[in-house]
């Protein structure tokens, strides 16, 4: 397996990444698409939309080998949360 040489600094990544997230897909993206996984090429602006981080990331590269990925959960913050969570109710 090629490993992938990191073309980008993590905030320039991040920028870039928000940046095509706000302008191109944000307008067309379904509020039935809330909490999942966008993964997004920073350089080409193609993307993938699953509930599964992976599975996202696997079809973005099957289409873009070399994409620089920047990931974000549609609607929310961070991609995971981090640490313990009581369920309500």
């Amino acid at each position: 397996m090629k490993t992938q040489q990191r073309r980008y600094s993590k905030d320039e990544l991040a920028q870039r990444g928000q940046e095509i997230y706000v302008s191109q897909i944000q307008p067309i993206v379904a509020s039935d698409q809330d909490g999942k996984i966008l993964a997004i090429d920073v350089d080409s602006g193609a993307f993938e939309i699953d509930d599964d981080t992976l599975v996202a990331s696997d079809r973005l590269l099957e289409r873009y080998p070399d994409a620089q990925t920047w990931f974000l959960r549609i609607g929310h913050r961070g991609v995971h949360q981090l640490g313990w969570h009581r369920k309500a109710g």
